[in-house]
């Protein structure tokens, strides 16, 4: 009997979950010795969707690109993930905007626990594609609110991290959590991607406009982590390095027109992946 697949509906939140997914599974066909993703190309395969746009569309230099970008995104947030996990292997692993990424089930070192933060639609969709592993557990909040700080025990420590998600939200919301989240978590890390004012203006005439937003302004863009280092006492370093080049450099493996592209997401959108580290603070 074939398994029922599950619909995606164009023009919902849905479909724009699934792109960076798709982005992922495509780059595991294209660059299957930097990046595999089986369980990019499971769930893929079981929706009732119809690829063939996107796919032309990520045949394309430009848009082959694009997918390579969404997987070096997630390899290095993955990264800093097991790096801090070798210190605090039965930390809290906090994923903010999940959508449908597994870097959970992709980190986990059998000791840790994983917390899945997304909207309350999104995580209905999640619960159908991508079901809680063992000590694993989706929340369904808005990441401007505080009850899903509620949920995490920081007491082994715990790691946040969000891929993609902060570009949507305004600076001063976005300010306001990030001195919560120092106050409530110390001795915590966060990572994130971020890019300059340039990178934003040009995400809005691509895939952005697809997710219904045409206003720069509302966009988050970072053009100096100098900016987060004066936003609270409490933070006890910040650190920034290459998207495309600070964790793995693909540099030399890749085409000319990529090595450009390289040069061109460094240089001149300033594509970053920042860390936080919230400072201790002692008992009174």
């Amino acid at each position: 009997m074939e398994e029922k697949k599950y619909h995606v509906e164009k023009n919902t939140v849905q479909e724009t979950l699934i792109i960076p997914l798709y982005g992922r599974k495509v780059c595991s066909e294209r660059f299957p010795e930097l990046f595999q993703d089986p369980e990019a190309e499971r769930i893929c395969n079981g929706l009732d969707y119809d690829f063939a746009e996107k796919g032309k569309k990520m045949q394309s230099g430009f848009g082959l690109f694009g997918a390579l970008e969404v997987a070096q995104r997630q390899y290095d947030l993955a990264y800093e993930v097991k790096e801090y996990l070798k210190v605090h292997p039965r930390a809290c692993v906090v994923n903010l905007g999940c959508g449908l990424d597994d870097t959970f089930a992709k980190c986990d070192n059998g000791t840790c626990r994983g917390i899945n933060v997304d909207m309350p639609d999104v995580i209905a969709i999640r619960n159908e594609l991508l079901p809680v592993r063992e000590r694993e557990e989706n929340v369904g909040s808005d990441l401007n609110e505080d009850d899903w700080m509620e949920k995490v025990e920081s007491e082994d420590g715990a790691i946040f991290f969000a891929s993609g998600v902060f570009y949507y939200f305004k600076r001063n919301d976005l300010k306001t959590m990030l001195k919560k989240m120092a106050v409530r978590f110390p001795g915590c890390v966060i990572c994130f991607d971020t890019c300059n004012s340039r990178g934003a203006k040009l995400m809005t005439k691509t895939w952005i406009k697809e997710a219904g937003i045409s206003d720069v302004n509302a966009l988050f863009s970072l053009e100096d982590k100098k900016e987060l280092e004066g936003w609270s006492p409490d933070f006890a370093s910040v650190e920034a390095r290459s998207y495309m080049r600070g964790y793995r450099d693909i540099y030399s493996e890749m085409s000319l027109l990529y090595k450009l592209m390289i040069k061109f997401c460094d240089n001149w959108v300033n594509m970053q992946i920042i860390k936080i580290t919230f400072g201790k603070r002692e008992r009174t």
